[in-house]
């Protein structure tokens, strides 16, 4: 087997491996005499209380270290590549795919088409089932490793085929068989497209996936996305709001069905389908603690819930906030922008001196179809900013860019952006306490 390079880019101060001699720089060889093939191996393999770690320093000298500790304490290594393998790419050639929509010219990471389930786990990605082997399903039930979130889009063999164009995607289904009687926490996800996995096809998926509950925590329903660079992709048609209705009758039917037998919504609709139908959101409790924010389900109902509970608080705090003034912007996608309005204008009725611009988005670079913020692009917001009454401030929510940096999708940076529209730009985190405190207070 070729060894890997697991290259220490970081040790914790106070950490195990400082007290050993660990430093950046230096290569794990093994641990126990085993070789490590990924962070999962990594982890089991460093749980006991006394291990032996075969560590290369950069002169080319090895160090057997002999180290005894508590069970399962962590060593404090921080590796150059946290996944401590190659990322797996997808196989599939799925007639929605988002990545194969976006523009010519991009950043080539933007292209990558990730399938890999150890990011299911590490990040919440979810996975088609497709490239994973036996081996790695039993591993998966080794380590214990859960919950894992499946990319399901149906359950009935040749249509999963048709739509993932893969002729091996249904087959693929069978190790959820496998999940379910080990015990592994699942989470489900279906891309529904119009006519072609909804109606019939969508009632009997979630027939078939309720055998699976609870055990298979959740199902979210979402609808495809569709930008403008579609030419010689699948033909796929946009959702109406009567098509959203009908979505929601049905998911709402399923969730008082799984209530009443097993005490969760268990399917739920993403925010989406509520606002393409003018239906309220639901409450809190419909979505069983909030089990697939990231897939955009829930994300409205808990800025709302978390905006009340901050402007309680500043209600039994008059005095701290009793000058607060000026004229600032806020800017968001087309979807959440009634609820950012309506949030901004309470703001502004409490605190008459303060001027709070809302402006909605229309996302030009990728197509009037997508209306959620977190696939806005920086020249977006400038040209449709520039010229605007913006104030001495504009709060940017943080899914408009791209994880852990200061850039959007296309490349324009934050300070671009504020040069461009002469005016500071907040990062506001998603949440409605955030939100509050960047509006009174500036962030």
């Amino acid at each position: 087997m070729k060894e890997k390079k697991h290259v220490v880019q970081e040790v914790e101060p106070g950490s195990v491996a400082e007290e050993m001699g660990i430093e950046a720089g230096d290569v794990l060889v093994s641990v126990n005499g085993t070789q490590v093939t990924d962070i999962f191996d990594y982890q089991f393999l460093i749980q006991d209380v006394y291990i032996e770690v075969l560590i290369r320093k950069p002169d080319g000298e090895e160090w057997l270290l002999e180290i005894d500790k508590e069970y399962d304490e962590d060593l404090g290594i921080v590796f150059e590549n946290g996944l401590m393998d190659e990322y797996r790419s997808c196989r599939n050639k799925c007639i929605f795919c988002f990545i194969d929509q976006m523009p010519k010219g991009m950043r080539e990471t933007l292209y990558f088409k990730d399938d890999d389930s150890r990011l299911s786990f590490l990040q919440g990605n979810y996975v088609t089932l497709t490239n994973m082997s036996d081996e790695d399903i039993e591993r998966i039930i080794r380590y214990r490793l859960s919950p894992i979130n499946i990319s399901f889009q149906t359950t009935e063999p040749e249509l999963r085929c048709k739509m993932l164009n893969n002729r091996f995607a249904g087959q693929a289904l069978r190790q959820v068989d496998k999940l379910y009687e080990a015990g592994i926490t699942m989470n489900g996800q279906i891309v529904l497209c119009k006519g072609v996995n909804d109606g019939e096809h969508l009632e009997r998926s979630l027939s078939d996936l309720k055998a699976y509950a609870p055990v298979l925590e959740s199902v979210s329903v979402v609808p495809v996305g569709l930008s403008k660079y579609r030419d010689g992709l699948y033909p796929l048609r946009p959702f109406t709001s009567e098509d959203a209705k009908e979505v929601l009758s049905c998911i709402h039917a399923w969730q008082e069905r799984m209530y009443r037998e097993y005490g969760i919504h268990f399917v739920h609709a993403s925010d989406e389908w509520y606002v393409m139908a003018d239906e309220d959101l639901p409450e809190a409790d419909r979505y069983d603690g909030y089990l697939q924010l990231e897939n955009g389900v829930g994300m409205l109902r808990l800025f709302l819930d978390e905006f009340d509970e901050a402007m309680e608080i500043v209600e039994k705090e008059p005095d701290r906030y009793g000058s607060v003034g000026g004229e600032l912007s806020v800017v968001t996608g087309r979807m959440a922008y009634p609820y950012i309005r309506g949030m901004a204008d309470r703001i502004a009725e409490r605190f008459p001196q303060l001027i709070v611009h809302v402006y909605a988005i229309t996302n030009d670079f990728f197509g009037e179809l997508i209306t959620v913020s977190g696939l806005l692009t920086g020249r977006d917001i400038i040209a449709q900013l520039r010229g605007r009454r913006l104030g001495t401030r504009i709060l940017l929510p943080q899914n408009v860019l791209r994880s852990g940096e200061d850039y959007f999708l296309d490349d324009v940076t934050v300070d671009e952006v504020e040069r461009a529209l002469q005016v500071k730009a907040d990062i506001v985190k998603s949440s409605g306490h955030d939100f509050v405190h960047a509006v009174l207070n500036g962030t």
